[in-house]
C-alpha cells in the first residue's frame, strides 16, 4: 500500500461528484430532455447531447457487470498483501462505473450480484473514492489511508531460540541456508519520515521531498524514500532469526559485502524484511557471518534493499 497511488483529477465538471462522495452521497448526471443518466461527468448528455444535465443523488446500488482479480499489481503503488478486485458495476440507472470491490472474498463474487457503494477515504486531505461491496455486507465506509502498524507486542516469555556456541563449528555451518526467515513486523515509510531523513542527511533532492513535482515529473508517480533511509530502518524491522550466538567477547557490524537498491519505496509504503545466513567463516580476526537482509514493500516480490551484512564475532 502506498500514498503515491494515481488519483483522479477533480475538474469543474466533475467536482460535484467528488464533493458528494465526501458528504456520503452518490451524485450522477441526469438529462432533463431525454430523461436518461450519464456517467462519467461531462458537459452534455451522452445520449442526446443536450446540455440540460444536472447532478442528482442516487442510492449507488446496482449489479456487478464484470470483474477481474489482479494478483500482480497493475502498478507498483497498488502492491499489497491482497490482490486487487477490479470491477465494473452497472448502477440501477443504467450507467457503468469502473471500481474496486472490497469486503468480499473471491469465492463470494458472482457476476450479476447486487452491490452497494462504499466510501473509501484514501488520503489525509479527505479524498474519497467510490468502492463497492455486496448488498448484504455490513460495510459503508473504509479507511485506506496508510498508517503506522501497531508495534509488535512485548513477549511475556522468552521465545524458543537456538543457542549456538561460537566454538561449535558444525552448528555454525548448519545455519547457512537458502531459506529465508519469516517476515518481520511491518513499518510505514511516510512523507514525514522521508522529510526528516532529508533534513538530517542533507539529501533534499526533489524526488524525495517535493510530492507535487515528483507526481508531475518523476518516474514513480510521486516521492520515494532514500535508499539509505530504507537500509537503516532494518533496526526497526524485527527479524526472528531463530538462533543466538553465544560465547563471544565482542560482536561488530563490519560493513556489507553487497548493498543494492533494486526497486523504489514510494512514500506511504509499508515495508517488511526477512533474512538468511549466507556464510560463516573462521578468520584471523574472528568468526565472520554474512547475513543477507532483504527489505520489501509489502506485496512486492522484488526487494527494495538487498544488504549482505558482515557480522564479526571475536
Amino acid at each position: 500500500m502506498s500514498s503515491n497511488k494515481p488519483m483522479p483529477v477533480q475538474t469543474d465538471i466533475s467536482a460535484p461528484f467528488w464533493e458528494g462522495l465526501k458528504e456520503g452521497r452518490v451524485l450522477i448526471q441526469h438529462c432533463s430532455d431525454c430523461e436518461k443518466w450519464t456517467f462519467y461527468p461531462r458537459r452534455h448528455c451522452s445520449h442526446c447531447f443536450s446540455h440540460q444535465v444536472e447532478f442528482r443523488e442516487v442510492s449507488g446500488e446496482g449489479v456487478l457487470y464484470t470483474y477481474t482479480v489482479a494478483r500482480i499489481p497493475t502498478l507498483p503503488e497498488f502492491a499489497g498483501p491482497e490482490p486487487q478486485l477490479m470491477a465494473v458495476v452497472e448502477l440501477d440507472q443504467g450507467v457503468r462505473v469502473n471500481t474496486t470491490l472490497v469486503g468480499l472474498k473471491e469465492d463470494e463474487i458472482k457476476i450479476g450480484m447486487r452491490v452497494k457503494p462504499v466510501r473509501a477515504l484514501v488520503s489525509k486531505d479527505g479524498t474519497v473514492l467510490l468502492r463497492f461491496t455486496g448488498v448484504d455486507v455490513d460495510l459503508a465506509e473504509i479507511d485506506e489511508v496508510p498508517k503506522q502498524p501497531e508495534a509488535p507486542a512485548a513477549e511475556t516469555a522468552a521465545a524458543s531460540v537456538r543457542q549456538i556456541p561460537l566454538s561449535d563449528e558444525e552448528a555454525l555451518q548448519s545455519l547457512v541456508s537458502d531459506e529465508f526467515t519469516p517476515w518481520s513486523n511491518q513499518l510505514l515509510v511516510d512523507q514525514d519520515m522521508i522529510d526528516q531523513f532529508a533534513a538530517l542527511s542533507g539529501d533534499d533532492y526533489w524526488i524525495h521531498t517535493d510530492p507535487e513535482r515528483a507526481r508531475k515529473e518523476g518516474p514513480f508517480g510521486g516521492t520515494i524514500a532514500h535508499g539509505a533511509l530504507v537500509q537503516v530502518l532494518t533496526s526497526r524491522l524485527k527479524v526472528d532469526l531463530g538462533f543466538e550466538i553465544t560465547g563471544f567477547t565482542n560482536m561488530v557490524n563490519y560493513g556489507s559485502e553487497r548493498l543494492r537498491f533494486p526497486s523504489p519505496v514510494p512514500a506511504g509504503s509499508l515495508i517488511h524484511a526477512r533474512a538468511r545466513v549466507k556464510s560463516v567463516e573462521r578468520l584471523r580476526r574472528g568468526t565472520q557471518m554474512v547475513l543477507e537482509l532483504n527489505i520489501h514493500v509489502v506485496g512486492q516480490e522484488r526487494p527494495a534493499v538487498i544488504n549482505d551484512l558482515i557480522i564479526l564475532y571475536m
